[in-house]
């Protein structure tokens, strides 16, 4: 089990690089070596997340991408919820309506917990932390 997907890896990587580089924009090609990713798997993840509002797009000469937030403003937990979906580290088998103990099941409520606490982790860590 992964807790963070390569796009989100990827995605941290070029925001990162982004911050870093402190211009106006910065381009798929100037990243593309940092990311150690290809161009067009690397433009896909970057449109996400354009259209998620966590990037601004520049067309034209000069252009690409830029931050649409200051890096404390942009969460791992924004990456993760665009990139990824919602951190579920555990699903009941039953999938919560066949088993009589759903309620007091003792797993699940530890499990959950556990979720809870990575979540918050999670939330807490801005690309201003990773720069």
């Amino acid at each position: 089990m992964k807790l963070i997907n390569r796009d989100v890896d990827y995605a941290v990587r070029a925001l990162v690089f982004m911050a870093r580089a402190n211009k106006p924009t910065v381009s798929v090609t100037q990243m593309q070596e940092s990311v150690g990713v290809a161009r067009p798997f690397l433009r896909k993840i970057l449109q996400k997340l354009h259209r998620a509002g966590l990037l601004q797009a520049v067309k034209g000469k000069g252009g690409g991408f830029a931050l649409a937030r200051n890096p404390e403003n942009i969460r791992l937990s924004d990456l993760v919820a665009v990139l990824q979906g919602s951190l579920k580290l555990s699903d009941c088998i039953f999938r919560e309506k066949l088993c009589q103990n759903h309620g007091a099941c003792l797993l699940r409520h530890r499990i959950a917990a556990i979720e809870s606490r990575t979540i918050a982790e999670i939330e807490g860590i801005t690309i201003r932390d990773l720069v």
